[in-house]
This record gives structure tokens, C-alpha cells and sequence, in this order.
């Protein structure tokens, strides 16, 4: 790491502005605007934007990952981490309760679709935008078609229906068949997966109970952190259906029938979850999507500080890593991304990778923080080919 900082300060001296890429367009109004031009007083804030690597900067990294990926844990304890996963998340969140993640109030600058988009929502937007407080701020999105693969959409599962909730209606099934599910009137509904205990929610809730029409879904396969959200003064089930789900767990029915959602919030989630079972989780949640609903995404670039300071012996596979207390991190490329989402059915229109350096103004230590973000949308019928 001293390799990387000391050439990101070189940089600087030399007066080369680093910059960001989106979709493989510069953005006009890219992420963030804290840009630091003067490396005396990188620990004047605790982050910086835009702090793209050089080529000797991203090979320092890629030989430190090499080294910590050289020993890898044994298979028959790999098996342990996926069969046990859900248990390791629950001694997480009784151990951290909800005091581990600060809420993300970024979400709605960064986010603007997770919002209904209409005048008055528009409004409701820039209001809460206000009472964020937060340096993000909103990116331009770029169009760009992806290969498009067939979408398959699966009748509603009668099972597991029996979902608590104030807001239900009837739902047609057919002559003669009608179902009930919780926030059936809204008419904008948003489903965030891996809710955890709930740092994304309640700032979406304290917007969406101001706008009508609106429902928020939220899950996670921990019990502990769905009990968390359940338990918060601001929830409510006229707004909000939290439940416990495995979204890996691909025959398990959702609350809702499929083809009703306009976004899916991703949000630091696939990253737990073991490679090769992320494309069919992706698939599963492009089937919820309504043509032209959101997938929204953000999760662990690849060479992050996490990355780079895993010991040995805590590499599971490739980009692949496990903390000490049991849970999983995979560490992604754009490309990875793209193929993903693309393979799913879903047409790329924002597609990133986010440098930043995040100062300890305390300990005066700078590390390289990497985050890749994607919204993905599914095509409207008319934009389909055969």
C-alpha cells in the first residue's frame, strides 16, 4: 500500500488530475466533488473523489492480492461457511445490533429512481435531498444496450403468502381466484435485498411515507437483523414488509407475485454470497422487476483496502475472502458486473468503478477505498427482440 500512496501523491505533484470512468464515458457531473490537488493536506477531510490508480499503482495491489490468496482455506471448511452462512449474519447482528453501518442518506442522491418519478415525488426529492447532509452527489447515467438473454417469468407461488400487513388487497389470479399480499394498493414498490438492520431503509421510509402510493419491501436471511428492522420506532407496516428470505434459495417464494417491482435495491449484498451462485440470484430478481423497473447496485471493487489487508489463509477462491468472525466478501470488476446483469435479461445504463481515499485524520493513515455501482434496467416489451 505505501507503493500506491506514495505514487497517488506523485501524481498529484505532477498535477495529473485523476479522473472517472462510466459506462466508458467521461461523466459530466461524475460522484463526488472533493478532489485533492495538494497532498499536504490530504488529512483535512476524512475522503477524496476521483482517485484513479496508475498502472504501477493497480499492480502493487494485484501482487499484494496475489501473496494473501496464496493459501487458501481447506474445502471441508468452505463447506462450513456456505452451509452456516445465514449463522454467522445472526451472531453478527446480535453482537453489532444496529450500531455497526451508519445509515446510508446518500441513497436518494445517488438513487434518485428509487423515488417515483412525478412531479410531486420530484419535489418530495429535492426536499429530502436538503436534509441529507451528505457529499454525494447525483450522476449523470449514460445509455449503453446489453446483449439481451431471455427472461423467463414464473407464475406467484401460493406458499408462504400468510405475510402480516395493514395494506392488502385482492389480487386477481384469474377467473374465480384471488390472492392477498402485503402493499397490494401501492403503485411504486421498491424491494431492498439484504436489508440488514435496516441502515438503508428507514432513510427511504422517512421519504416514501410521504409520498402515496408507494411500498417498500426489505429482506435478509439473518432472523436477528430482520427482527432489528421490525423492532425500529420509524417502521411500519403500512409502509414496509420486511421478511426473512435466501435469495439463493431460488424455489422460496417472495410475498409479492413476480413482474410487479419498479426497483431492487442491492446494496453491499452480492458480495457475501458465493460466486457461483450470484448469476442465478441475479436472474431471480431481474424476474421481479416490472419492464422498465430498476436494478440498483453497489457493492466491493476489486484491490479495495479489504481486500488488500486480508491475511493469508483467508482466501476461499479467487477474489473470494472470509472474515474472522465467518461471514464472506467477493471483490468485483465492472466487467464482471456487466456480463452479469447483461446475462440476467437487464440493460445497462449506468455501469462504474468509484476511487476514493478515506483518511483516519486521527491515526493520519490514507487508505484506497474501491466501490463498483451499476443501475440496470429491464427492457419495456416493445424493446425485446425475439
Amino acid at each position: 500500500m505505501n507503493v500506491i500512496w506514495r505514487n497517488c501523491i506523485c501524481r498529484l505533484r505532477q498535477g495529473k488530475a485523476p479522473h472517472r470512468c462510466q459506462s466508458g464515458v467521461h461523466p459530466v457531473a461524475p460522484l463526488g466533488s472533493r478532489i485533492l490537488t495538494d497532498p499536504a493536506k490530504v488529512f483535512e477531510h476524512n475522503m477524496w473523489d476521483h482517485m484513479r490508480w496508475s498502472e504501477e499503482e493497480e499492480d502493487a495491489a494485484r501482487k499484494q492480492v496475489e501473496e494473501n490468496s496464496a493459501t487458501r482455506v481447506a474445502p471441508e471448511e468452505q463447506v462450513k461457511f456456505e452451509r452456516d452462512a445465514n449463522k454467522y449474519w445472526d451472531t453478527f447482528y446480535q453482537t453489532h445490533k444496529n450500531k455497526f453501518f451508519k445509515n446510508r442518506n446518500w441513497l436518494l442522491r445517488e438513487f434518485p429512481e428509487i423515488l417515483p418519478v412525478d412531479q410531486n415525488s420530484k419535489e418530495k426529492v429535492e426536499e429530502s435531498s436538503d436534509q441529507v447532509g451528505s457529499n454525494f452527489s447525483s450522476m449523470q447515467r449514460t445509455e449503453m444496450d446489453c446483449q439481451k438473454s431471455r427472461v423467463s417469468s414464473a407464475p406467484w407461488s401460493e406458499e408462504r403468502s400468510n405475510f402480516p400487513n395493514q395494506d392488502l388487497e385482492e389480487h386477481s389470479k384469474g377467473p374465480g381466484k384471488t390472492e392477498r399480499f402485503p402493499g397490494s394498493k401501492a403503485t411504486f414498490r421498491i424491494l431492498e435485498v439484504g436489508c440488514g438492520a435496516g441502515n438503508c431503509v428507514f432513510p427511504i421510509l422517512n421519504t416514501l411515507r410521504n409520498i402515496p402510493g408507494s411500498f417498500l419491501y426489505c429482506c435478509d436471511f439473518a432472523s436477528e437483523a430482520v427482527e432489528l428492522v421490525k423492532s425500529h420506532a420509524s417502521y411500519s407496516e403500512a409502509h414496509c414488509c420486511a421478511f426473512l428470505h435466501d435469495v439463493c434459495d431460488d424455489g422460496l417464494a417472495y410475498p409479492f407475485p413476480d413482474g410487479i417491482l419498479d426497483v431492487v435495491l442491492l446494496v453491499f449484498v452480492l458480495s457475501s454470497i458465493h460466486p457461483d451462485r450470484m448469476q442465478a440470484v441475479v436472474d431471480r430478481l431481474s424476474r421481479l422487476l416490472k419492464p422498465g423497473g430498476m436494478l440498483l447496485f453497489r457493492d466491493l471493487g476489486r484491490y479495495d483496502n479489504a481486500q488488500l489487508r486480508f491475511k493469508k489463509g483467508r482466501c476461499l477462491s479467487e477474489n473470494f475472502y472470509v472474515r474472522g468472525d465467518g461471514t464472506r466478501a467477493y471483490f468485483f470488476t465492472k466487467g464482471e458486473i456487466h456480463r452479469m446483469f447483461c446475462k440476467a435479461g437487464l440493460y445497462e445504463k449506468q455501469n462504474l468503478v468509484d476511487h476514493r481515499l478515506q483518511v483516519n485524520r486521527k491515526k493520519q493513515v490514507a487508505m484506497h477505498r474501491v466501490w463498483v455501482q451499476g443501475k440496470f434496467q429491464k427492457p419495456l416489451p416493445w424493446t425485446q427482440r425475439s
